[in-house]
């Protein structure tokens, strides 16, 4: 790099330790933007340095500081990453006394009185949307007036001469969008590896910005109570097509409610064009509008004719209702969620709902009954624990909802352990089970069984994930013992221990052996002996049908898979396990419980086939219960549909 340029770093690091890495989107934006500027453009050098998670500090300092230190660094902050870009903050102005530190991001805007105290080494907090922000910063660093500059440069916080926080005018929210560079067309983003294959999990946009609600957990995208503003349909299509041509299976928007706006369906109908002419993508993700509306029903008609996967959100986060007004949020009335699930499930679509733990004016009881509603309906339910987040509604009331918290371990977030309508012995308690709802239920470890055992013998999905915590606690057994440890370090250790005890029941035969011993001694003599011998197919059927991973326990070859054919549908790979004897017609059995028809416990004996889609090791570690879900086994009805197969075949 020529001397007279001036070298920027923007680092991301995510959360999750996956073999893939996550689109470096907020970097992307940032170096798109100014590198739109000529100036900027022609004097300085910006790369950027995306980590995956539990890249240490050390690794991280060695890979940004080894050759060249940046006169400018620039850190996308999370609530995971905030101490490791603290440290790496402290390390750069040792190095390069004269460089400038950059935070940004939704855990320290408007945060710059802490992070000036906790993190001495940072020059500047960007609060509120940053790219015309960062682009204004380094226009004054290349042009010289970096001083005199920075009381005039809106949406910032920065250092006064007796070291205490200024924080300058706002920034509008940007009106239109597309002044802000594509990341992707513009190359900012590389989006190949070595072996010139797409190099991330998936492919992650923004077709808006911007969320009407202001409910008090939350603060997308620093964006709450916003109007929602939008990229423009040719800018979304054009990135759509680039990636259908880079063959990307899965596409995320990073919206907070999409399927609201009539636009969400111009975007939909854009995919799906691609989708025809190029055989990708395969699914869409996104969350989802959390009213739904005739709008949002049309879509997902419109995605399912079409063969376009997705996994479809009832964002509930309570049924309590005093727990919804003290979060200022409404949710659809009951019978609307209840049919808006069984209208999914009926279609034969992904469903799943979200609860949060711990919200004031939620009891244990409270919680636990709107679990066991909610998983009449729909059995996989992403339950968090409520976080203070920076700027929200419950942070800024914490007094007076009596809210008692910590900080956590290894990260920045902030936990929530007592309040007014909740005790310690309580949230304890409660955090065990969270720990086998999450790994057990959201993520489809289990994934069958749950109407059967409802239904059959009587036994609610809570009972159950109680009772596999209560069985593990008290065994003794080799493989049992790795699932104990991580459910008591599940707290404190938070992400990585949940990931754990993902891996290790869908990578590892010690985990799959530690479920059928549960099944057998912790689960099966609460069944009725009747319906033993069917329930007992179902819980095989479930372990049958969960995604096919490498066994390496390591990790180490994650290309090497299991001694199974590989067939290819449209336009996929997946693995074939064929000739599958069941003494029950399972898969009949699970279509007459969805649409509410008794079912027979005499055995019938059939064969099928199943299909899994490969690839599923980087769902699995990541914990991303939607991907995971387009890994599972499926009967050749499921994993061929016609209009998939018409373009195997033309193609």
């Amino acid at each position: 790099m020529p001397d007279s340029k001036l070298s920027v770093a923007i680092v991301q690091q995510g959360v999750w330790d996956m073999p893939l890495e996550s689109v470096p989107l907020a970097a992307g934006y940032l170096k798109a933007s100014a590198m739109a500027d000529e100036t900027i453009c022609a004097a300085t050098e910006i790369e950027i340095h995306n980590f995956r998670g539990k890249v240490t500090h050390t690794e991280m300092a060695f890979k940004l500081f080894r050759q060249e230190i940046p006169d400018v660094i620039a850190f996308s902050v999370f609530g995971w990453n905030f101490s490791a870009f603290s440290a790496l903050a402290t390390v750069y102005k040792r190095l390069n006394p004269g460089g400038l530190v950059v935070f940004g991001g939704t855990h320290v805007s408007q945060q710059a009185v802490r992070v000036f105290r906790l993190c001495p080494d940072v020059d500047i907090v960007v609060n509120g949307e940053g790219e015309i922000t960062f682009r204004e910063l380094l226009r004054a660093r290349t042009a010289g007036t970096w001083a005199e500059s920075l009381p005039e440069i809106a949406g910032i916080s920065w250092r006064g001469e007796d070291g205490s926080a200024v924080t300058n005018a706002s920034r509008p929210p940007l009106d239109q969008l597309d002044v802000i560079p594509s990341p992707y067309l513009t190359g900012a983003i590389d989006m190949i590896d070595a072996a010139g294959h797409f190099r991330y999990d998936v492919a992650l946009l923004e077709t808006n910005r911007g969320c009407p609600y202001k409910c008090s957990f939350c603060y997308w995208g620093g964006a709450i109570g916003q109007r929602v503003r939008a990229f423009s349909r040719e800018r979304l299509r054009a990135e759509i097509e680039l990636f259908a041509k880079l063959g990307v299976h899965t596409i995320v928007a990073c919206d907070a409610n999409f399927g609201m706006l009539p636009i969400d369906m111009e975007f939909v109908q854009d995919l799906l064009e691609v989708k025809e002419a190029y055989g990708f993508p395969k699914a869409f993700e996104t969350s989802w509008a959390k009213n739904k509306s005739a709008l949002f029903y049309d879509i997902v008609r419109t995605m399912k004719d079409a063969g376009l996967k997705s996994s479809f959100t009832m964002a509930l986060q309570s049924l309590d209702q005093e727990a919804l007004r003290l979060m200022d949020r409404k949710n659809m009335k009951l019978n609307k969620w209840k049919d808006l699930a069984a209208w999914l499930q009926n279609e034969g679509l992904d469903c799943y709902a979200e609860l949060i733990w711990g919200l004031p004016g939620e009891t244990v009881d409270s919680f636990l009954r709107g679990y066991d509603e909610l998983s009449e309906v729909v059995s996989r339910i992403a339950v968090y624990p409520l976080m203070l987040l920076p700027n929200t509604g419950f942070s800024k009331k914490k007094e007076e909802l009596g809210i008692i918290s910590i900080r956590g371990d290894s990260d920045d977030f902030e936990y929530v352990l007592a309040h007014r309508h909740l005790t310690f012995d309580e949230n304890q308690q409660m955090l065990r089970f969270l720990f086998w709802a999450r790994v057990i239920a959201e993520n489809a470890v289990l994934r069958h069984i749950w109407a059967p055992l409802r239904h059959l013998a009587g036994i609610t999905q809570s009972q159950v994930l109680n009772n596999i915590c209560t069985w593990v606690e008290k065994s003794d057994d080799d493989a049992v013992l790795p699932l104990r440890d991580m459910a008591r370090r599940a707290h404190g250790g938070g992400a990585p221990a949940y990931a754990a005890a993902i891996a290790y029941l869908f990578v590892d035969p010690d985990g799959t052996r530690a479920l059928e011993k549960w099944w057998r001694a912790g689960l099966m003599p609460l069944i009725p002996a009747t319906f033993r011998p069917l329930l007992d197919e179902v819980f095989r059927y479930d372990l049958l049908t969960r995604p096919v991973c490498p066994t390496n326990p390591s990790f180490v070859d994650t290309a090497r898979g299991p001694d199974l054919p590989i067939v290819r549908l449209h336009g996929v790979d997946h693995y074939v396990r064929a000739g599958i004897d069941l003494d029950f017609d399972v898969p009949a059995l699970l279509a007459e419980l969805r649409a509410g028809r008794e079912v027979s416990s005499v055995p019938k004996k059939t064969r099928i086939d199943l299909y899994y889609k490969t690839g599923a090791l980087n769902a699995v570690l990541s914990t991303n219960h939607e991907e995971i879900m387009h890994y599972m086994g499926v009967v050749a009805s499921q994993a061929s549909p016609a209009r998939d197969q018409e373009f195997q075949e033309g193609n």
